[in-house]
């Protein structure tokens, strides 16, 4: 008799050629992600090849109910990890019937940006490093955490390890191996300052890719805590008191930033991206201010400074880059449930684009 496990495992290799495509999208709220399956005659490596196909936007706030069809444009393909063999996870935008993109479709604003002469010629470079909490599903409460109450004082729980300060972490490797099979250029992991709070990385990526690659990681992650039966929050202030926020650094070069002399690019970039604080912290995330406060490793919301080694910055230079000089930035300002095509392609476009 066939367990459930063995059904869920079968190698359809052995069968037939069809394979299954998860198509996966962002829904109406702009943070939660939506995928359903499709069967395909044969194995798909490009994403031009692959088909059309639609949803029920009124379903998922996205669209009227007399109007309620949106249609999906394939934009990436991953490996699925989940299903394994030549199997695929599907990273799509959506549009209106008409070819418009639709309102929540914040990819397509991002491919043009990084479709631009001047930006394609710079090749940006992205590492994003998103973090996330993992919740006991019942009470919403941090995993680790006693219920209604509360561990000891942050400390001794970063880059931790043993049963009393790291909390997850079958969730976190499994999740760091998922990506890895998927071809997702995910870099690291590490437990963060907050217990129950972790950390990957996703990156350098080039243009557009570190958002498709950053969705990519969120779905994988998110089908991993359905499993454990662990819910997963990107809120970027948990919890509200003397705990650490959860942000999504974004490291940053350009072609110029990387050569010798790139300091000077660097310096300058910094500078535009002061001038334009107001915009940036607008498109960074939703309850932002619950986290940047000026403590816990922030800079206040109001306030742009940048520095060396600072962490207590808005934009944090590595004490590399000023020794060569040329290397990258971190922006740490976006939050952990920002959109990685709007907070990407913004930078591209005040660092690349925009003129004072």
């Amino acid at each position: 008799m066939s367990l459930l496990s063995d059904l869920l495992n079968l190698d359809l290799s052995d069968s037939t050629e069809k394979v299954i495509a998860e198509y996966i999208w962002i829904g109406g709220s702009g943070m939660d992600l939506r995928s359903k399956a499709r069967t395909l005659p044969g194995p798909v490596s490009d994403p031009s090849k692959l088909p059309k196909w639609n949803y029920d936007g009124s379903s998922t706030g996205q669209a009227p109910g007399e109007d309620s069809e949106v249609i999906l444009y394939p934009q990436a393909i991953f490996k699925d990890p989940f299903r394994r063999g030549n199997n695929i996870l599907v990273i799509c935008d959506a549009y209106t019937p008409a070819g418009v993109p639709i309102p929540t479709n914040k990819r397509a604003a991002a491919a043009k940006i990084f479709s631009h002469p001047n930006v394609v010629a710079e090749v940006p470079w992205y590492g994003i490093e998103q973090e996330y909490t993992l919740l006991q599903k019942d009470v919403k409460w941090p995993l680790g955490w006693p219920v209604g109450g509360y561990p000891g004082p942050q400390g001794p729980y970063y880059c931790a390890a043993g049963a009393d300060k790291a909390f997850g972490r079958d969730i976190v490797d499994s999740h760091y191996k998922a990506c890895l099979y998927a071809g997702i250029n995910i870099s690291g992991i590490n437990g963060e300052v907050m217990p129950g709070q972790w950390e990957f990385q996703v990156g350098p990526s080039v243009g557009i890719s570190a958002g498709d690659e950053l969705w990519a990681a969120r779905y994988i992650l998110e089908r991993i805590t359905e499993i454990a039966g662990v819910v997963l929050s990107f809120d970027p202030k948990p919890i509200q008191g003397d705990w650490n926020g959860a942000g999504a650094h974004t490291n940053y070069s350009t072609k110029s930033m990387r050569a010798d002399g790139g300091y000077e690019v660097i310096k300058k970039a910094i500078e535009k991206l002061g001038l334009r604080h107001k915009e940036h912290i607008a498109a960074y995330g939703e309850g932002n201010e619950r986290r940047l406060t000026g403590k816990h490793e922030t800079a206040d919301i109001n306030t742009f400074k940048w520095g060396v080694a600072n962490r207590g910055a808005s934009i944090r230079v590595g004490r590399d880059t000023e020794k060569e000089g040329k290397g990258y930035f971190e922006d740490r300002r976006p939050a952990s449930n920002m959109d990685p095509y709007v907070v990407t392609s913004l930078v591209a476009e005040t660092t690349l684009l925009w003129k004072p």
